[in-house]
């Protein structure tokens, strides 16, 4: 790896002679990375960037792509920052990583503690996180404990643990994972050649937003950039501390990940939002779930529902006359559908069977026959 203050004027590659590189090394300039740290990697980072016409069009935008973070390799955009926090605790001499999860942070620990050769603790509350996400962290081999609260007093619990015993906090209040999670904003800029106009993302624990900010102003600041987007930054209803401007004491939204009534990056994510000429905004269960399955039926992109709140609050912002129609926008999907599917169409138990015959299936759809057959 560079030494820290080597930092490259040109973009980065992704891979090199065919072998992709993950964020401790295809960033390690722009990384708290040292020669002792460990180059730990499952590959993570180097998601899509996909251009979404069909949704421009519903969101009411020119121009709108969507970063898909389902693609790293537990399935969220936690890998990005999750990579960084556990290999600097294991340069630290740590052998055992902690955090409190609503499941995506669970479920990355848990790999890349395995990966590391540690142990993962994971405090779960109890009956609000994606059984999913749960199996994942539990395939990877951490210990899973079931707390009866919410994410933020388990939250209050992992801090009081890590500050009194030989455990490291890997949530996103650890700042390791914030310079992990800035990557994205790299690889927009990377991809695009600029900042986009409008970044759009779900906000729950206020950590990515943060992330995000941070990485588009160091890439600005590097020159890499000459501007800096507006955020928008979508809350559940039911779970929009930021947008209310106080705590909710007991959040509650279809939107499991972003599930939280006290941000423990708030500060941060307030000026995130402030500072880039953004705003937060509430957006209901329903909305949220619409643009769940816009994104899967206009672009074949599928999401978990949180991932979808970002593109909510941006149609709404949109609509409200607060985001311009001309502008060029990027919405990031955090997670893949497959973390939380419980949303997902189904396939309707008491619908009766066709006959297994080229006819029937033909009749039910209502298609021509050919000409000539």
């Amino acid at each position: 790896m560079r030494p820290l203050n080597d930092v490259r004027g040109e973009t980065e590659p992704a891979s090199v002679n065919g072998r992709a590189r993950g964020v401790l090394e295809r960033y390690a300039a722009l990384l708290p990375v040292t020669s002792a740290t460990p180059a730990l990697s499952l590959q993570e980072g180097d998601t899509p960037l996909l251009e979404v016409p069909r949704l421009a069009a519903w969101a009411g935008v020119a121009s709108l792509y969507v970063k898909f973070e389902g693609m790293n390799p537990t399935g969220s955009f936690k890998d990005r920052g999750m990579v960084v926090a556990v290999a600097k605790a294991v340069e630290s001499g740590a052998r055992t990583i902690l955090c409190a999860s609503t499941g995506n942070t669970a479920a990355s620990a848990a790999a890349y503690a395995a990966r590391a050769g540690v142990t993962a603790v994971v405090l779960l509350p109890r009956g609000k996180v994606a059984g999913a996400k749960v199996s994942q962290a539990l395939a990877y081999g951490a210990r899973a404990i079931a707390l009866d609260t919410g994410f933020d007093a388990a939250l209050d619990v992992a801090r009081g643990l890590t500050a009194r015993y030989a455990v490291e906090l890997v949530n996103s209040v650890n700042p390791h994972r914030i310079a992990g999670q800035a990557t994205a904003a790299y690889e927009i800029c990377d991809v695009l050649g600029h900042a986009p106009d409008v970044l759009a993302l779900p906000v729950g624990n206020g950590g990515n937003i943060s992330a995000y900010w941070a990485g588009f102003r160091r890439y600005r600041d590097l020159g890499r950039t000459r501007s800096l987007p507006s955020i928008v930054g979508g809350q559940a209803a039911g779970a929009a501390p930021l947008v209310l401007g106080h705590p909710v004491e007991s959040p509650d939204t279809i939107a499991s990940a972003i599930r939280i009534g006290r941000p423990a990056s708030w500060e941060s994510a307030v000026a995130a939002a402030t500072e880039s000429g953004g705003e937060f905004r509430a957006v209901t269960d329903a909305a949220i779930l619409d643009a769940y399955r816009q994104l899967a039926r206009r672009e074949g992109i599928f999401c978990e529902p949180s991932s979808a709140a970002g593109l909510a609050a941006l149609r709404a912002s949109v609509a409200a006359g607060r985001t311009p129609a001309g502008s060029e926008c990027v919405c990031v999907c955090t997670g893949h559908g497959l973390k939380d599917a419980q949303f997902a169409p189904a396939l309707e138990d008491d619908a009766a069977p066709l006959p297994a015959t080229v006819e029937a299936v033909a009749a039910a759809l209502g298609v021509a026959e050919r000409r000539g057959s």
